[in-house]
């Protein structure tokens, strides 16, 4: 049970259990046994699923990697991988069949993007993760669609100011994954794997991610208010990059101080973006 939690990596359950348990509640207006069951889902058998088929399929190159081994990646024994894997699945279909049977057939068209790009980034064939663009694209679907998923199977109407929220949210996630990237520039190639950052470069993805960052912000001036007011949130992640755009490819390594920072900015901008939420449920 201890290598299933390490492999899920608990510091990251709330990124993807939050926004639909928000969507959800936001669109319904209440509580419900549907918004417990999803959000529980979203909290730990969906990110088991994401992180576990990672670790096991990346286990060579995270043998390489000096940050894997703690709260950004777990290394567990090949012994256990099978064991990993059948975990999973075992924790993923109960909460699936049980959502899919409730929800339409947008919601649940949803759902399956969102599992799909789970198993897609990491798994043998498909192995998104090695595409680059096609990696942050799927990473940023990985936390972007159960926020989208939560709305759907609430039934919101999709206005065009919940459009450009959801698109800023996207330009967010891949802008977070293009930054992550940096820092594994030389594991990577050395392990022969492809991203992002192999191929731009440390400095080129780092300002690609900067930019990712100003038109997420740029769009949330397009949401209903006080959503402008989360164009302001985007500007401490580009202070949080900017600094590393002059990295070259063998000095990459050092942006891990700014993804450690990344990882704990993301609780700030989550409280202040649960202030928004609460402003805004209360003027609706």
């Amino acid at each position: 049970m201890r290598d299933l939690i390490a492999t899920s990596r608990p510091v990251s359950w709330v990124n993807t259990a939050y926004p639909f348990a928000a969507a959800y509640l936001l669109a319904t207006g209440g509580v419900d046994w549907i918004l417990v069951l999803g959000t529980v889902f979203f909290l730990f058998p969906y990110n088991l699923a994401m992180y576990g088929i990672n670790d096991v399929f990346d286990y060579e190159s995270d043998l390489l990697n000096p940050r894997k081994g703690g709260a950004e990646g777990a290394v567990v024994a090949r012994s256990r991988h099978r064991t990993i894997l059948r975990a999973s699945a075992l924790a993923t279909l109960p909460f699936v069949a049980v959502l899919a049977a409730q929800g339409g057939w947008a919601a649940n068209l949803v759902l399956l993007v969102s599992l799909f790009a789970v198993y897609a980034y990491s798994a043998p064939g498909l192995r998104f993760k090695e595409r680059p663009f096609l990696d942050s694209i799927t990473s940023s679907t990985h936390f972007v669609s159960p926020a989208a998923y939560g709305l759907a199977l609430a039934g919101a109407e999709f206005t065009p100011a919940l459009w450009c929220l959801l698109a800023a949210y996207f330009l967010w996630g891949m802008a977070s994954h293009a930054f992550g990237a940096v820092q594994d520039i030389v594991p990577d190639r050395e392990a022969g794997l492809g991203s992002i950052g192999t191929v731009l470069g440390a400095r080129r993805t780092v300002l690609a991610a900067a930019t990712a960052y100003a038109a997420a912000g740029l769009l949330m001036l397009g949401t209903d208010w006080p959503g402008p007011l989360g164009a302001l949130l985007a500007v401490p992640y580009l202070v949080n990059v900017l600094p590393f755009a002059r990295l070259d490819d063998a000095g990459s390594p050092a942006a891990n101080a700014g993804w450690r920072r990344f990882l704990w900015l993301n609780y700030l901008t989550g409280f202040l973006v649960t202030m928004l939420l609460i402003w805004y449920a209360a003027i609706r």
